[in-house]
């Protein structure tokens, strides 16, 4: 037997052994204790762990879970930023919740952009995700280009599509005219409001498209090939191969990006809040750009925090529902 000295693995072995020993001449019984060099050394460990996570887990503490707790008492106050005067009101807040048209209003829009947007996005990445599956070389060079819109400023995006969504000489209405279809005014007309936004929030799609390019390159070729044998066409292959193999990266999009829909602020303040001299139509207005206007112009953070802790538990709600029910939809590799 080789026997390597001066290692604690060694050390550990002799001091059990030793431990064992004297158990049995002592005639205990049972299993031997840990030994002692072995517990110091996983104390060790333990602490030098937590030591390198100690900045995560301060940082949580004051920026994440110090944040949701204020803001929760917050939410049963009226808070005074000029004086830092702060005064118990109760579920007064939460009563204004019910009675503000604007909280109706602004979270049917939220729940309209989520329900269209979610499903178009993870479509559309789907096929873009698709398309770079099949490509061999050059593959990369699309990936880049595919990707760079992702990169792209949020500012940025908003005056691009300001331009494009313009009705009267704007680029896709031009486009549309080509073919003799008169295109909406979308930035005007109440009921294109909404599909505007959804339009641009797609040029971001990339994130998604990158996750399911993924997916799509862990599917076995083998399982293509024996469909082949069998006579599948191409859509038979989709259906019943690629669908199920990608279902868990499908689930985790789906869940990722409706949270995200129900807190969209960027598309909604670029191309409509911003500018306050102009009255901005009311089908614009997310469920994130009123709590913004309660807090940061109106000042009433008291209504904010309770706008903001409505939305965490309808977020809590609506994502249970998708684990509860989506869950089962999913196939995992180690599912037989």
């Amino acid at each position: 037997m080789v026997v390597f000295k001066g290692t604690g693995y060694v050390d550990a072995q002799e001091d059990a052994m030793t431990q064992t020993t004297a158990d049995t001449a002592g005639g205990t019984k049972g299993p031997p204790s840990k030994p002692l060099k072995a517990r110091k050394y996983n104390r060790r460990e333990a602490i030098a762990g937590y030591l390198f996570i100690s900045p995560w887990i301060l940082g949580f503490c004051i920026f994440t879970a110090g944040a949701m707790i204020w803001s929760l008492v917050l939410s049963f106050s009226r808070y005074n930023l000029a004086t830092n005067a702060q005064s118990p009101v109760g579920l007064a807040n939460y009563e204004s919740l019910f009675t503000d048209p604007r909280v109706a209003t602004s979270l049917g829009n939220t729940l309209f952009f989520a329900f269209l947007s979610v499903p178009l996005e993870i479509a559309f990445a789907l096929f873009l995700a698709t398309l770079l599956n099949r490509l061999g070389r050059g593959a990369g060079f699309f990936r880049t280009v595919f990707y760079l819109p992702k990169m792209t400023p949020m500012v940025a995006t908003a005056a691009i599509f300001f331009l494009l969504l313009n009705g009267n000489s704007g680029a896709i209405n031009q486009f549309l005219r080509f073919f003799g279809i008169s295109g909406p005014q979308w930035l005007v007309d109440p009921d294109w409001i909404k599909p505007s936004i959804v339009l641009m929030s797609l040029w971001a799609v990339s994130g998604t498209m990158v996750i399911f390019l993924a997916a799509l390159k862990n599917v076995p070729r083998e399982l293509y090939e024996v469909a082949s044998l069998d006579g599948a066409g191409a859509a038979r292959k989709f259906t019943t191969i690629t669908l199920p193999m990608i279902s868990s990266a499908m689930f985790f999009n789906v869940i990722v990006l409706s949270i995200a829909a129900f807190q969209t602020f960027d598309q909604a303040y670029l191309l409509f809040w911003r500018d306050q001299s102009n009255a901005s139509p009311e089908s614009s207005l997310f469920y994130a750009v009123y709590l913004f206007q309660q807090a940061f112009r109106q000042f009433n953070f008291g209504f904010a925090a309770a706008m903001a802790w409505l939305m965490f538990v309808i977020i809590m709600c609506v994502t249970f529902i998708q684990m509860k029910f989506g869950n089962r939809f999913v196939y995992y590799e180690g599912d037989k």
